[in-house]
């Protein structure tokens, strides 16, 4: 996968560090609200300037002495960032001028070696600058570049800026083999445990409070198994709670989440099983035609007998009956247990999603089906099955030609739908039956 430069914009908490950002990648990507500490957790984007295209990433607010244990950590996302940008973005405040904490993160900076490029935010107006401007010269990171987040100007600058630090481009072409998998399952199930777990890195700030992570966040990942890029996301709430504005964005980017993914691993805790806002979630996936596999977590702290797991087993099904073809799979994302697996089962149920099957095939399996189980009649009309082709992959898609679309009841169509799992597999993968009455178009 050819590196894109990565670009890791800092400050202090309330520069507008999520509103420059927004307006570089030109999307409301990051979640701007006017309380401290909001954008909790680094945020990634890739935008294009000069025809190259980067990454950038937004750090939560670097907030230096403090003993609030959020804001340390804070400090601490910052730390990873300059440890992994080609160019940092300090953003400081023309309103407030240079505050200790600005000179405090210089010096950050300074010490780190890294390229710096310095950007006085809320120059509002056009015209001769402030003469408070020239006081950021005092910083020691060389010129300041006049920004305004709202208006966006001098973003064209700062980016020229920022584009003389690009390490020189490698050629390298798109990776096919790259599979997308989005943690999706509410608050506090354990979505970000378990990517640490994976990464090996505190990547994402964990808490007991629920909804601490209020970002889907994207992290690369290789292993002998393949190539990863797994999607974090801010838990799924229940629609009364999203009133609060910052929770909506959460919930939008979690549909996002699911949207750009090719796999969902949908966490449930084991100590609760399946919730109404779990089936939710599991709902979302399975409406989005992604493949799904079950993550049934904190299997660790379950005091278990023989039987446990198939008991859970069941109840799951039960619960979730809209997708009996997820395969489940127990784990303890605290301990790691079974978590190597995963990485197979993500492989395998990638693979289904996006499988293709002959026509020739289809029309055999639909012929035995038929002759085993015959069509349902109405008032004496027999439903006749002519023919059958796939028309897509992701999910697998099929078309069936029929006399009448009325006698092809849902029950027959489960039927079929399970005579295709038997017969193909098509296991972690949800189906699409699309139903065509003769002499109708076959367009989808």
């Amino acid at each position: 996968m050819g590196r894109k430069p990565l670009i890791a914009i800092v400050g202090r908490p309330n520069v507008g560090k999520s509103l420059l950002f927004n307006k570089l990648a030109g999307a409301r990507l990051s979640i701007v609200e006017d309380t401290p500490g909001v954008t909790r957790d680094r945020l990634y984007a890739d935008a294009e300037w000069r025809g190259r295209t980067f990454t950038m990433v937004d750090t939560g607010g670097i907030e230096p002495n403090t003993t609030s244990e959020l804001l340390l950590f804070m400090r601490e996302q910052a730390r990873i960032a300059i440890d992994t940008a080609d160019v940092i973005v300090l953003v400081t405040d023309i309103r407030t001028g240079v505050t200790a904490a600005d000179m405090d993160v210089a010096n950050m900076l300074l010490k780190s070696k890294k390229n710096v490029v310095l950007a006085v935010n809320k120059v509002d107006s056009v015209g001769p600058v402030d003469a408070d401007f020239y006081e950021f010269y005092n910083l020691g990171l060389g010129e300041p570049i006049a920004v305004s987040a709202v208006h966006g100007h001098g973003t064209g600058d700062l980016l020229d800026a920022c584009f003389q630090y690009f390490p020189p481009e490698e050629e390298e072409p798109e990776d096919e083999d790259l599979v997308k998998v989005a943690i999706i399952g509410r608050p506090n199930v354990g979505k970000s445990s378990l990517l640490n777990q994976i990464l090996g890195e505190e990547r994402v700030i964990v808490s007991e409070v629920a909804g601490t992570t209020r970002d889907a966040v994207d992290s690369y990942f290789e292993n002998e198994r393949g190539k990863y890029l797994l999607i974090d996301t801010a838990g799924l709430r229940r629609k009364s709670k999203v009133d609060d504005r910052i929770e909506k964005f959460s919930a939008m980017r979690s549909r996002d989440a699911v949207e750009r993914s090719d796999v969902c691993l949908i966490l449930l805790d084991a100590r609760e099983g399946v919730t109404e806002q779990d089936s939710k979630v599991a709902g979302l996936a399975h409406e989005s035609g992604k493949g799904c596999i079950l993550v049934v977590n904190k299997w660790d702290l379950i005091d278990k007998d023989t039987k446990t797991m198939d008991k859970q087993r069941e109840e799951i099904r039960k619960a979730l009956s809209f997708m009996p073809y997820a395969p489940i799979l127990f784990i303890s994302a605290l301990t790691g247990q079974r978590v190597p697996r995963l990485f197979e089962l993500i492989n395998y149920v990638n693979e289904q999603n996006a499988m293709r099957i002959s026509t020739g095939m289809l029309n055999s399996v639909l012929g035995d089906a038929t002759a085993r189980v015959q069509p349902p009649t109405d008032k004496g009309k027999r439903l006749k099955l002519y023919y059958m082709t796939q028309t897509g992959v992701r999910p697998p898609t099929f078309l069936i030609f029929c006399n009448d679309r009325e006698l092809f009841h849902f029950s027959y169509q489960r039927y079929i739908e399970n005579q295709l799992r038997g017969t193909f597999g098509l296991e972690g993968t949800p189906l699409r039956l699309v139903i065509r009455q003769r002499g109708e178009s076959a367009e989808l």
